[in-house]
């Protein structure tokens, strides 16, 4: 598992150090309690904006309906689980690359004496979702897998019939942004 974890990382890296500059010798940091969580895949630290490459957390506002038939924001669930992980885990974080507002980056969590994709772990508990570029494709497929499997197991917030992914909503709003112009 180690290995399979250590290759798909260095997959990772390659895949996007190939279209994107990086910022090559950037030290890696640790992810503590007390960073400013925007979203189940974002966070502020040092007044830089971060966000976890290939992943997109639930949108806040989306909602889902709960086993009590409650209507919840599936936003604020990736958020807590994010900020769960965070916590218990203290993630080490390295910098892919940047655009000019965001950092992207790839984490690993202590589980045990494991280290694990904290991607990974987000999309496989079923609170975050693998990310999709514009022409509908994943932006890191090993995540599109992680997530289907999430799907079929139920995992999370896949167990409610009427969470969406936000790949499909985010399509949506720009169908509709298109559709008003």
């Amino acid at each position: 598992m180690k290995i399979q974890a250590v290759i798909r990382t260095a997959i990772l890296a390659i895949t996007v150090s190939a279209g994107f500059s990086s910022e090559a010798g950037s030290a890696s940091f640790t992810l503590l309690p007390g960073v400013t969580l925007e979203t189940g895949d974002s966070w502020t630290m040092d007044g830089r904006h971060y966000r976890l490459y290939g992943v997109q957390a639930c949108l806040r506002g989306s909602t889902y309906t709960d086993r009590s038939g409650k209507r919840r924001d599936c936003g604020e669930a990736s958020l807590a689980v994010l900020g769960a992980y965070v916590r218990d885990t203290r993630p080490t974080c390295a910098v892919l690359f940047t655009s000019a507002a965001t950092t992207y980056v790839a984490c690993s969590a202590s589980v045990g004496s494991d280290r694990l994709d904290l991607a990974d772990l987000l999309i496989a508990s079923g609170f975050a979702f693998a990310a999709v570029r514009a022409d509908g494709l994943p932006q890191y497929p090993p995540y599109a897998v992680v997530e289907q499997m999430a799907r079929d197991r139920n995992a999370g917030l896949w167990q409610f019939g009427d969470v969406q992914h936000p790949a499909f909503l985010l399509a949506r709003a720009r169908q509709a942004k298109r559709g008003a112009q």
